[in-house]
């Protein structure tokens, strides 16, 4: 589909959709995981650097941190995971998306 872009870094895999970044776990990660029980998420209108702490997930298997792909500002959030944490577990990697991010400088997403 044209003006989309799949990458994937450190067990996050980031989908530009044309107007925002969407950041979720890949199937390795989940996988790695086990079935995730919590999920420390950030607000939205945050901002967020490249390298720093961005979510922190607990898990059967273990507690793991991530670090943000992009800087740029958290533009929303799963709501589904405050619901039903089980949404990150989901066989689809894609139906496990954790946020969105904007006000990320292409060339940033292009080196990943």
């Amino acid at each position: 589909m044209a003006g989309k872009h799949l990458k994937k870094k450190e067990n996050l895999w980031i989908l530009f959709n044309g107007k925002e970044y969407c950041i979720g776990l890949t199937k390795e990660a989940q996988e790695e995981l086990g079935e995730i029980t919590f999920a420390n998420l950030p607000k939205v209108g945050q901002a967020v650097k490249s390298g720093e702490p961005l979510i922190e997930v607990e898990a059967e298997k273990a507690v793991n941190e991530f670090a943000s792909p992009l800087s740029g500002t958290i533009s929303s959030v799963n709501e589904k995971i405050s619901d039903d944490i089980n949404v990150l577990n989901d066989q689809d990697e894609m139906n496990a998306w954790i946020l969105s991010v904007k006000d990320v400088a292409q060339e940033e997403f292009e080196k990943l």
